[in-house]
């Protein structure tokens, strides 16, 4: 039951994060994977006719399959005519060359493919006219040798619309700045070879169709029609085409009706943060604004909803605010800014009042520098391990030496927990004076990052031991050092200024160890674990001792294990701090 409860909670929240743009990139995969077959089939005529029949029958076994060819077509209808809207529901672009490309190539696409499409799939629907890579080839380089260009055209369209949307999807994916390189490749080499194989079998074609024999085997009616039948065929064309093009004209004449009923609606202000106000017709996005008025704002996906970059914090009353869509719901709710009314994304909010905000992210946040530092580094919410460590007697050393001695000694005792920390998979993050926080869980689930968390406590204990025989001659007493170790969700990413940015954690998890790390000192141990972390690690229950703490900001006690010897977890569960099970 409970199984089946987080499956539905699961579906129920990727349904939420379906919009029209999740909808278009499906069907434009679905299209995508189509044109790439196809092209490959294409490529087979470097080696032979023989070779391009072989693969034709293969392709069309498998995509006019009844499954197959009513998903393909039903994608192929979607795309468009979402396309279509894109036209008109598109206000600004927020890359002014390749954005407007893709869409203009993409509108362009079923009027140069109509002809095709009607000459092949039409025509056999209706009169059961097989034409294969001969007949084709034939009416393309033979007959109207003019199409031969308009077929090249139409794969060069095709497969740059389709690499356009290829890189939108996949430059924010952490492997795209290594696959780069493979990928360009392979969009430049895909289609040469596949035009290549089509002026190989049109040379075929060319050279075979001079004889009687080849032309009575490939060109009769039951293979081409008959001239009535083209006919036919032709008005189909010449009908789509006029209808395509009434499309397109009523979506660029409801962008002029929305535009003056936009103005004559009247004009909001729009203040930034930073002192900056835009007068703007209400309809637009807050994004859309940014852009038309040249004010930087972060956009990573381009105003897409596939990232939170361009979030803003609204300042003052929310209440007028429309609501947040699906799409934006599920964004907000992934970066832990669901339950905030005031944090919205701004290429999904459209205000129709005046509105003052500030953007959360620095405008200089780009495409490039999201992929070099992650989704992560730019904001995330995930479950992480904090240690917090910290070197006890500092002062009363500081007091007693020379600078440059303390500096040594301190640097030595932070040495020592850092390696620890690397050697246990975990990753010194912040060091405070003689203190360190490390976090666990960065690339590790929740279980894993608790045991390396108990280890690197462990293997601290030691490494001091080390140090303090190291320095015994030179320390009237050893180094001693106190743990507070807890786990939680958090958020992690960049915080600081411009270039005085750190990566580092924040949230009660983290704040939490903490004050578990300040009570060591009353309680006289070295090391101080929440129960979450001792649970977590799946850790025998008579192990360590267990209490409750007050904890200072909390109105509830926090249930902790108390270890007064760090050195005591490298034996108690060993075998489960190691992932092995216990016997």
């Amino acid at each position: 039951m409970q199984i089946t409860k987080l499956n539905s909670a699961n579906f129920h929240k990727a349904v939420r994060g379906v919009g029209i743009r999740q909808i278009r990139l499906a069907c434009g995969l679905i299209l995508f994977t189509y044109l790439l077959s196809h092209f490959i089939n294409h490529a087979l005529g470097n080696i032979s006719m023989e070779a391009l029949s072989t693969g034709v029958r293969y392709h069309m076994a498998f995509w006019r399959s009844s499954p197959v060819a009513m998903v393909f077509y039903t994608a192929a209808t979607t795309h468009a005519g979402l396309g279509i809207w894109a036209l008109y529901q598109r206000r600004q672009f927020h890359w002014k060359a390749i954005e407007p490309l893709q869409l203009v190539l993409g509108l362009s696409i079923p009027a140069l493919i109509v002809t095709h499409l009607a000459g092949v799939r039409i025509d056999d629907a209706l009169f059961q006219h097989h034409k294969l890579y001969p007949q084709v080839l034939y009416a393309y380089w033979v007959a109207s040798p003019s199409r031969m260009w308009l077929m090249f055209t139409v794969l060069i369209v095709s497969w740059i619309h389709g690499c356009i949307g290829l890189y939108f999807w996949l430059r924010m994916k952490t492997f795209f700045k290594t696959a780069a390189p493979l990928l360009l490749a392979a969009a430049v080499l895909i289609p040469t070879l596949a035009m290549l194989g089509l002026y190989q079998g049109g040379r075929s074609v060319v050279r075979d169709s001079r004889t009687t024999q080849w032309k009575a085997d490939n060109l009769s009616p039951r293979q081409v029609g008959t001239p009535a039948e083209q006919a036919i065929i032709d008005r189909i064309i010449d009908g789509f085409l006029v209808g395509y093009a009434g499309l397109i004209g009523i979506a660029i004449m409801a962008r002029g009706v929305r535009t003056l009923n936009e103005r004559r609606g009247g004009m909001i202000n729009l203040s930034y943060g930073n002192g900056r106000t835009v007068r703007v017709p209400r309809g637009l996005s807050v994004l859309e604004a940014s852009l038309r008025n040249d004010v930087p704002h972060a956009s990573v996906c381009g105003g897409r909803a596939r990232c939170s970059t361009c979030r803003i914090r609204v300042i003052g009353d929310c209440s007028s605010l429309p609501p947040p869509s699906k799409r934006e719901a599920f964004v907000l709710d992934r970066v832990g800014a669901g339950g905030d009314p005031a944090i919205r994304l701004a290429c999904q909010l459209r205000p129709t009042t005046d509105l003052s905000f500030f953007q959360i992210f620095r405008p200089d946040v780009t495409a490039a520098s999201f992929a070099k530092a992650g989704s992560a580094r730019i904001g995330q919410e995930r479950y992480l391990v904090s240690m917090f460590v910290d070197m006890r007697g500092s002062t009363t050393l500081a007091e007693q030496r020379l600078p440059f001695d303390t500096v040594f000694i301190v640097n030595r005792f932070l040495s020592a927990v850092s390696q620890a920390v690397i050697a246990c998979g975990g990753q010194p993050n912040q060091y405070v004076g003689d203190g360190a926080l490390a976090l666990f869980g960065l690339t590790t689930n929740p279980q894993t990052a608790c045991r390396q968390a108990l280890q690197a406590a462990a293997h601290i204990a030691a490494n001091i031991d080390e140090l303090n025989q190291f320095l015994g001659h030179d320390l009237a007493k050893p180094i001693r050092f106190g743990i507070g170790i807890h786990g939680g969700e958090v958020i992690v990413g960049d915080i600081g200024y411009r270039d005085h940015q750190v990566f580092t954690a924040l949230g009660d998890a983290v704040n939490v160890a903490a004050r578990l790390q300040d009570m060591t000192k009353g309680l006289a141990c070295e090391v101080i674990l929440s129960e979450e972390v001792y649970k977590t690690a799946d850790l025998p229950v008579d192990v360590l001792p267990a209490q409750e703490l007050a904890i200072r900001g909390r109105a509830e006690p926090l249930a902790v294990r108390i270890v007064a010897d760090a050195r005591t977890l490298s034996s108690s569960g060993a075998a489960v701090l190691a992932g092995q099970p216990l016997s």
